[in-house]
């Protein structure tokens, strides 16, 4: 739910700091007709922080100093947060500040006392909307031609210090061309090709932050393609480059790594199409497209020990416990980028366990009971883990392929003979029916998955004069399995069961 700020902010910051500038983003997003989720302001170092205390009383803002060094002063408003930064010029002025920038479209400013139109829409949750309107194109401050650029969209450095002055902004760039729908100049990716190295030394939470940001949009995989072609992808996940020569035999000129890549395309492919791949429950399998950024870098991981594993055995190329090994390096490749503990559980759990659903295709039927197992093994990580599958099990066929037979991978499953008859194709069409088939269990028959608890370990022991061990969690399990069976269904038959199960326990 959001609401449009009534407040003459533009009026406000005309009379209380007529002498600073709207810099970089806002003035970017703007002429883009792009909102933004703050607005920067640029002046003078020894008028910062006055400006930032008189603004605060006007707007009866939150104020505090973000960065010393810098001289940077952030204000938040209490009503409909809005979130203003006031910076001091990097220079000696607003030219040598603009300068500095890191792309041309970025180092374009606006006067404060040329009053803009603001249009400010506050979220219920977050900070508010920001849009600058009726930007005069004679007032616009523009020394780096990145008026050409935001037309032509163009991404392109205002100098080649840049990337060695912030090494980060080699990820914003691809980024930012992600988000935006631009290309980088072909001057700009030589010298990130040259710079690429620099890229560990940015702090992890500002590389994971950029790569969420990245991964988030429908562009991810474009841009990954690029930035391995200039060597930032290995540089910054050194992990992936083994990968490029690994199993050429198998994949082709790339190796692991060309498969990898393909995966993430399919998986960026799956969260914007989910209504086609899974048409009737794409409603429910919603919440991953708030996940796109994890479920991105899953992809990207998921056969990181493939190199690390390889080893020819009777003639075949095979990578024994690949998935184990590399549960282990994307959690250390995750720490380096300060995930958080839980995401990295979650992607460790689906990294490690992605071979369980072919396991459970290399039987003519699926039952409830492999099924029940599954669910409870993976708990929160099962639902992703299937799309991760997906991806992987598509990413053996061209995108003609696919659309072939994506509405075949909603009918019953082939049987393993059927889908020999069809070969590469056919093999991935029953590991798609597979995941349609759990998935259909998972959500038409939640008590097959998920079966009620009909008795306690309190009952178990008192029935069977039992004393507490783990024998009572192994017998409440074995009720469980007899409920997905259909052998049990309610309290009185399960005691049943136990009692006849006690022998075998004993």
């Amino acid at each position: 739910m959001t609401k449009t700020a009534r407040i003459d902010l533009a009026r406000i910051l005309q009379e209380t700091v007529p002498q600073a500038y709207y810099v970089g983003g806002i003035v970017r997003s703007s002429l883009l007709k792009r909102f933004s989720t703050d607005i920067d302001l640029c002046l003078p170092a020894r008028e910062v922080k006055d400006a930032a205390f008189a603004l605060a009383k006007k707007l009866r803002a939150a104020v505090f100093e973000m960065d010393a060094e810098y001289g940077v002063w952030r204000l938040v408003t209490h009503r409909d947060k809005i979130q203003i930064d006031l910076t001091a010029f990097q220079g000696r002025d607003l030219k040598e500040d603009l300068l500095r920038r890191d792309f041309a479209f970025n180092a374009l400013a606006y006067p404060v006392s040329a009053c803009p139109q603001i249009q400010v829409v506050a979220q219920k949750e977050g900070t508010a909307q920001i849009l600058l309107k009726r930007l005069k194109r004679d007032q616009i401050v523009d020394y780096a031609n990145g008026l050409e650029d935001v037309k032509h969209k163009l991404i392109r450095m205002t100098n080649p210090r840049v990337f060695k002055e912030d090494p980060l902004r080699m990820l914003r760039a691809f980024r930012s061309a992600a988000e935006l729908g631009f290309v980088i100049s072909a001057s700009t990716l030589r010298q990130i090709k040259k710079d690429a190295p620099l890229i560990t030394q940015p702090a992890g939470e500002r590389v994971h932050e950029e790569l969420s940001r990245l991964f988030n949009t429908s562009k991810a995989y474009e841009n990954l393609v690029q930035m391995d072609a200039c060597g930032l992808l290995t540089a910054l996940l050194p992990e992936l480059e083994p990968q490029r020569t690994c199993a050429e035999v198998y994949y082709g000129k790339g190796g692991v790594l060309k498969h990898t890549l393909l995966v993430f395309e399919r998986m960026e492919y799956l969260l914007d199409h989910l209504d086609k791949a899974f048409p009737k429950y794409a409603r429910k399998l919603s919440f991953a497209e708030k996940q796109k950024p994890l479920y991105k870098m899953a992809s990207l991981l998921h056969d990181v020990a493939k190199p690390a594993t390889a080893k020819m055995k009777e003639g075949r190329l095979r990578f024994f416990y690949h998935e184990q090994k590399g549960a282990k390096m994307a959690k250390a490749i995750l720490e380096r980028l300060h995930y958080s503990r839980a995401d990295i559980r979650l992607i460790g759990a689906i990294i490690g366990e992605h071979l369980r659903p072919s396991n459970l295709a290399s039987n003519d039927v699926i039952t409830d009971r492999g099924a029940y197992h599954f669910f409870r093994d993976l708990g929160e990580a099962a639902l992703p883990l299937l799309l991760l599958c997906w991806a992987d099990y598509t990413s053996y066929i061209t995108p003609a392929q696919l659309k072939r037979i994506l509405p075949k991978s909603h009918a019953p499953m082939m049987n393993l003979e059927q889908a020999k008859k069809t070969a590469n194709v056919g093999k991935t069409l029953r590991h798609m029916q597979v995941l349609s088939l759990l998935f259909k269990k998972y959500f038409e028959h939640p008590r097959k998955i998920q079966p009620p608890r009909l008795i306690t370990g309190r009952d178990v022991m008192d029935l069977l004069h039992l004393p507490p061990s783990p024998q009572i969690g192994e017998l409440l399990e074995a009720v469980a399995v007899a409920q997905v069976e259909g052998k049990v269904t309610d309290r009185e038959s399960a005691l049943a069961f136990l009692k006849e199960l006690k022998p075998d326990h004993s």
